[in-house]
C-alpha cells in the first residue's frame, strides 16, 4: 500500500493549524505521515506542534525557517525532499479535512497523474464560531449544511454528501488556471523531484501552485480534478502580502506562451 506524505503549509495561525491536525488525526486511512512546512511562525505555533508530536498516533515532522518574508516555495521544497511517502498531498494549515479525505485522494492516485482538489469556503463569522469551539463536528456540519448555505456561512454543501469515483471525465485536456489551489493538490514524489519542486525564485504570494502544476503538465503528467471527492473546509482569513502577484502572473504566462510555442524547457 502506498504511504502518503501530507505536506501542511502554515504561517502564524496556530488555532487553525490545530483544527487541521485534529482532522488529520481522525482519518479513516492511517498509513501516512505529516510534514509541517512552517514559513517562519512564532513560538506559539512551535509549541502547538510539539504538543501534537507528543500525542499524535502518526509521525509529524516540523520543518521551519526564519521569517524574512513569504518563502513558501523554499520550505515546501524542504518538505518534498524530506518526505518518506511515495505520494504527496499538499494541504494548507487553514484547511480542515473530512474523515475520508486521504482515502479519497488515494482512490484517485495513478502513475502519470496529479490531482487538484477544490474547497468549501467558510465566511468570517462561521470561521470564528468554529475556532471558538475548537473543532468541527462533520456530522453536525452535514446536518446543518443546507441552512448554512442559505445563511452564506458556506459557499456550497452538496460535496459533503455527493462524492464520485475515478474516471476519465476528471482529466483536463490542457493547462489552465481554474481550480489550482495549493491548499489541496497531490502528486507522486518522483514527479515533484523531476521538476525540482516549487520554483524558489517565486518569493511572496503569487501563483507558485499554478507554476508547479504547469511544469508537471509540461513533463507529460496529466492533471485530474479532485472535485466531488476531496473537498477541504477552508477557513476564512485575510491573504498575505500580494505585492508580487502581477510579476509572478507575468512570468507564468510567459512560460505558458513558450510551452505552446514548443520553446519551454
Amino acid at each position: 500500500m502506498t504511504q502518503i506524505s501530507v505536506i501542511v503549509a502554515t504561517y502564524n495561525w496556530p488555532a487553525a493549524l490545530g483544527l487541521c491536525l485534529q482532522s488529520l488525526k481522525n482519518q479513516s486511512f492511517r498509513d501516512f505521515e505529516i510534514l509541517i512546512a512552517d514559513d517562519g511562525s512564532k513560538e506559539e505555533t512551535r509549541n502547538l506542534i510539539q504538543k501534537y508530536i507528543q500525542e499524535f498516533p502518526i509521525k509529524i515532522t516540523h520543518l521551519w525557517h526564519e521569517d524574512i518574508g513569504c518563502r513558501k516555495t523554499i520550505i515546501g521544497n524542504r518538505a518534498i525532499n524530506s518526505a518518506n511517502g511515495q505520494y504527496l498531498i499538499f494541504l494548507d494549515g487553514d484547511c480542515v479535512v473530512q474523515p475520508d479525505y486521504l482515502q479519497r485522494h488515494l482512490s484517485l492516485a495513478q502513475k502519470g497523474y496529479l490531482v487538484t482538489g477544490s474547497r468549501i469556503l467558510l465566511n468570517q463569522k462561521f470561521t470564528q464560531e468554529i475556532l471558538t469551539e475548537g473543532y468541527i463536528d462533520f456530522s453536525r456540519l452535514q446536518k446543518n449544511s443546507f441552512f448554512l448555505r442559505i445563511q452564506g456561512s458556506i459557499n456550497k454543501f452538496l460535496p459533503l454528501f455527493i462524492k464520485f469515483g475515478n474516471g476519465k471525465w476528471r482529466n483536463y485536456k490542457k493547462f489552465f488556471w481554474r481550480r489550482i489551489k495549493g491548499c489541496n493538490m497531490a502528486c507522486w514524489k518522483e514527479d515533484a523531484l523531476a521538476i525540482k519542486g516549487f520554483d524558489e525564485t517565486l518569493i511572496g504570494w503569487g501563483h507558485e501552485d499554478a507554476d508547479f502544476i504547469f511544469r508537471l503538465e509540461n513533463k507529460g503528467i496529466i492533471r485530474k480534478s479532485g472535485s466531488w471527492s476531496t473537498e477541504v473546509i477552508h477557513l476564512f482569513h485575510k491573504v498575505r502580502d500580494q505585492s508580487n502577484n502581477d510579476e509572478s502572473t507575468k512570468r507564468i504566462l510567459e512560460k505558458v506562451r513558450l510551452m505552446r510555442a514548443g520553446q519551454f524547457q
